[in-house]
């Protein structure tokens, strides 16, 4: 053999030792995750094709046993005498002998992610460290916005790794490296849930990263400083096309609850639905016992002020409460051309507890008392309105819980560059009642751009409709009736201002936005 022939054989045999290597680190790959549990390994399978990276693998919750899996594996081949084992070259790709095998061994070797030393996962370690330590490690940032339909969508860019917070959703995104981010909230699907025993507990959050980058996210939630945050209630779910499982939360602050991340889809906070005994307290004095879920949130009080309409000389003040980690612009994308009025709005609240709005300046509040929900969208409608005289400057708010304790209260200023005029539409500030149109005139307007299908769906809707404590309208009054008729109904059945909300809300039932964004503000 020659000299040539005998270098020739040396490569090729360094070659099918190198990928013989990989070969079975992959096999240990699939043998670790087929002893997990079904859920899974079914989600790992379907994500990636099982873990395609020395990367992936240190960054799970196996590191250490994919580690000593290995090294075992590589003690056997060297203890049996499999293979002659030798250093490889410094450059493989240097050789010309045997091309094809080195391309094929660059291709199952190299991790798509090259900015990282993938031998050392302390770099990763050290970031996530930091970032778990706090606000005072993290990075603000505001992100682009767009909307569409009322759908708003968040754009960034990491310009490094380390931890990023966003200003209007409170996330916080631990990257490697530079990185674009672009995420949105998604509608909850209850049913699914519930079926494994929990309800959302924050929003539903769909997070895109191209480059692959994010290694940990810290999700805001809405817990009490004196309420308990324990992991056995409070859990991060993680949503695939393939369903959804529960990860490991590594720890719960008084603001996040934060999880290592593999693969990024849909990500939201969720609470234990079942019937547990909950001790209600306000100021450590406990107040209530409970069997049914009844939670204790830290909640946000949120108003906004509708433009007046000058022929009834009233206008409205809405206000909502929500848990506390609801983003403000997902609410806002639903008011349409209502005013956003800036307060102090923090406030503990407790699911399914009633509570009262009181207004001394008001011409009526609707409706006299209100029970909390955990709304986390899509629509985010009025807790309360408040009906106000056209010119109120400034009113007096205070919400009572249901013994009557004031929880909150606060003087809201109406007039200038927060309030009235100065931020309502050019047309409704010259509007004359000359030129306005009756209210049973506006709605008749938007019915007669509804087709067939789209009428006779309404009219399902409307039927089924509960508003406060007012009884939907028969299904025999709905039956035969045309547009004419069904805006009488609604305007005896709900007053104008009432069947003005409830067209709102049936319009987006049926998707019909367009005719949303046409019916003004008229109450």
């Amino acid at each position: 053999m020659s000299l040539d022939q005998s270098s020739s054989l040396k490569q090729r045999l360094k070659a099918m030792c190198w990928k013989l290597s990989v070969a079975v680190e992959a096999e240990i790959r699939r043998t670790e995750i087929s002893l997990m549990n079904p859920l899974v390994e079914s989600k790992s399978r379907a994500a990636c094709g099982i873990l395609q990276t020395y990367r992936e693998a240190m960054m799970s919750a196996e590191a250490s046993r994919w580690e000593q899996a290995m090294a075992e594996e590589m003690d056997s081949l060297k203890e049996n005498e499999t293979f002659e084992l030798t250093t490889l070259p410094e450059d493989p790709s240097t050789s010309v002998s045997e091309p094809k095998v080195l391309e094929d061994m660059e291709q199952v070797c190299v991790d798509p992610d090259p900015g990282m030393n993938l031998a050392d996962p302390q770099k990763q370690q050290l970031v996530c460290t930091e970032a778990q330590d706090g606000p005072s490690n993290w990075e603000e940032f505001t992100p682009e916005l767009s909307s569409e339909s009322g759908l708003i969508s968040y754009r960034f860019r990491c310009p490094h790794s380390g931890a990023f917070r966003c200003t209007r959703t409170g996330l916080v995104f631990v990257v490697a490296r530079e990185a674009g981010l672009i995420y949105r909230t998604v509608q909850w699907d209850e049913l699914l849930l519930q079926s494994a025993g929990r309800t959302p507990a924050g929003p539903l959050f769909s997070i895109e990263c191209p480059e692959n980058a994010v290694w940990q996210l810290h999700l805001p939630h809405c817990e009490t400083k004196h309420g308990q945050r324990s992991k056995s209630l409070l859990s991060v779910v993680h949503i695939t096309d393939d369903g959804m499982e529960f990860t490991d939360t590594l720890e719960i602050t008084d603001t996040h609850v934060v999880i290592n991340v593999q693969h990024l889809s849909l990500f939201g906070l969720t609470w234990m639905l079942e019937m547990i005994q909950n001790l209600i307290s306000v100021s450590g004095h406990i107040i209530e016992s409970v069997t049914q879920f009844t939670k204790a949130v830290s909640g946000q009080v949120l108003l906004f002020l509708a433009p007046p309409n000058p022929r009834t000389q009233r206008q409205n003040l809405n206000m909502l409460l929500l848990p506390r980690n609801v983003p403000l612009d997902e609410v806002e994308a639903k008011q349409q051309n209502d005013v956003y009025i800036k307060v102090a709005a923090t406030c503990d609240l407790i699911k399914n507890h009633s509570y009262s709005l009181h207004c001394p300046e008001a011409h009526k509040v609707q409706p006299k008392k209100a029970k909390f929900d955990l709304d986390f969208g899509p629509n985010y409608h009025p807790t309360f309105q408040i009906r106000l005289p056209i010119n109120t400057d400034q009113v007096s708010l205070t919400i009572r819980d249901q013994r009557e304790t004031e929880i909150w209260e606060n003087d809201v200023d109406l007039a200038g560059p927060a309030g009235t005029e100065g931020n309502l539409p050019g047309a409704v500030q010259n509007a004359t009642p000359e030129d306005t149109t009756s209210t049973a005139e506006t709605l008749l307007h938007i019915l007669d751009e509804l087709g067939g299908k789209d009428f006779k769906t309404f009219k399902w809707h409307l039927h089924h409709q509960v508003v406060d404590d007012i009884h939907p309208i028969p299904v025999h009054q709905l039956e035969k009736a045309e547009r004419t008729d069904v805006v009488d109904l609604m305007v005896q059945t709900y007053e104008e201002c009432g069947a003005v909300e409830v067209t709102k809300t049936l319009l987006q039932k049926i998707s019909r936005m367009d005719l949303v964004k046409k019916l003004p503000n008229i109450c």
